[in-house]
């Protein structure tokens, strides 16, 4: 009797534990239920994906998505909307909204506001401060959330623990590993008179490569003294990653789509307050080294840092322009625009964008293209010619810094667990996600 499906992708070429090579995936409820030549099975759906590439869903583990309080530029829907159209199966999404995610109450009514109203499956940070320390064990470990995250330099919001005691306190009392955004307070306060009034080339300046490596290496310190493990957000300088390389048994580190495309001064020349977030874009030499991490390992993931603000408040003179830039739906395009041009290979792009995030935080049933896994999947034509633009953004915000640009290699599907929820540019299904799930904390499910 021939095995019957809910639905078989057909003919394309799947990327998963074995390589690539052309396969079909049958997929049954939420779960893929089997991989390989499926010609005699049966299925309620068949899609013909040749010439298509099927990867592992693509996680995004660092999004801002301004839910509740700052809705006027981003809310949970519209955020995972571009997501879905980007080909983005999952986010993570940060804490610095108004109030803050800082207690249980927040968190589980952040996920009732995203259950079953984001587009993609979703899980929340719980953001460290003095007051709730002694309670992070506790929250870190509840439904919906992927660990805490810790601001050691001031960023959007008002999330800040800047000082080493502490950042060590908070280390001694969580188990999950911690993600951190890793510039020197104290160095930034020192150095804010180098800001240049109307002029953006002077935020990398201010905030300089000298910040966010003496950050990195009190963090790192930290860490080893705690016996704990921390991910270090959007690394942006060569010397950290040439310090990092020798501390991967405690740090993990991420690179954004950003930071590897953009550069100084150029990118301020060309897009003014635009280009400007936390931390900076610098120039072509911090770039280099950053795909030099790509290259041997250093860097465990990509995430877009999705920051959304509205055009008017970039438009202010530097410095009170708002940092932060819209990149959750340009992440693969963009990424797989890198993949064409011979910077990475796609197994290292599946490996930054899949498995990786699931790696650093205990993803379960996720990151990859096997049977029992989640039948998250990212559907892309690597041969497909496209222009991104500002049109194209779902974002509130409605702006992207790459408006303009062209790209080879773009996202034609998002399946999430099972669901097929975009095709060819169009949202086609309702909103069902739901809560990422993680080994750490499966019993609290």
């Amino acid at each position: 009797m021939a095995q019957t499906y809910d639905l078989i992708l057909k003919g394309a070429t799947v990327v998963n534990h074995d390589g690539e090579g052309v396969r079909d995936l049958g997929l049954a409820g939420d779960r893929i239920a089997a991989i390989g030549a499926l010609a005699s099975a049966q299925a309620a759906e068949t899609i013909d994906c040749h010439g298509l590439h099927i990867l592992p869903g693509v996680i995004d583990s660092h999004v801002h998505f301004r839910e509740p309080g700052l809705t006027h530029k981003e809310d949970l829907e519209s955020g995972s909307r571009g997501a879905v159209l980007g080909g983005v199966t999952a986010v993570f999404e940060m804490p610095n909204t108004d109030p803050l995610t800082v207690t249980a109450n927040a968190l589980a009514d952040k996920v009732k506001r995203g259950h079953h109203r984001m587009h993609c499956d979703f899980a929340f940070y719980v953001g460290a401060t003095r007051e709730n320390t002694y309670e992070l064990a506790e929250l870190e470990r509840l439904p919906g959330v992927c660990g805490v995250k810790v601001f050691m330099g001031s960023s959007t919001g008002s999330l800040l623990v800047e000082d080493d005691e502490g950042v060590r306190n908070i280390l001694k009392i969580i188990h999950r590993r911690a993600a951190f955004h890793s510039e020197d307070e104290y160095r930034l306060r020192e150095r804010m008179h180098l800001r240049v009034e109307g002029d953006p080339r002077s935020h990398p300046v201010w905030r300089d490569a000298t910040a966010a490596l003496m950050c990195t290496q009190r963090l790192i310190a930290l860490a080893r003294e705690t016996g704990k493990r921390v991910h270090v957000l959007h690394v942006t300088t060569k010397e950290e990653i040439a310090f990092l390389a020798d501390h991967k048994d405690v740090a993990t580190a991420e690179a954004t789509p950003s930071h590897l495309t953009l550069a100084a001064p150029e990118c301020y020349e060309r897009l003014g307050t635009l280009a400007q977030l936390n931390p900076p874009v610098r120039d072509a030499t911090h770039r280099d080294g950053i795909w030099r991490g790509v290259a041997q390992g250093i860097i465990d993931n990509v995430g877009s840092d999705h920051s959304p603000h509205t055009r008017e408040e970039k438009a202010n003179p530097y410095p009170k322009s708002h940092s932060g830039m819209t990149g959750v739906q340009t992440l693969v395009p963009i990424m797989l625009d890198h993949v064409n041009a011979g910077r990475l290979s796609l197994l290292r792009f599946v490996d930054l964008t899949s498995a990786g995030p699931a790696r650093i935080y205990g993803i379960a049933r996720k990151g990859r293209i096997a049977v029992g896994y989640d039948a998250d999947l990212t559907i892309v034509d690597l041969k497909r010619h496209e222009t991104i633009t500002n049109k194209w953004i779902a974002s509130r915000s409605g702006w992207t810094p790459y408006d303009g640009v062209g790209v080879t290699g773009w996202p034609v599907g998002t399946f999430v667990r099972g669901r097929k929820v975009m095709w060819q540019g169009e949202v086609v299904t309702p909103s069902q996600g739901e809560a990422v799930r993680f080994a750490d904390a499966l019993s609290q499910d």
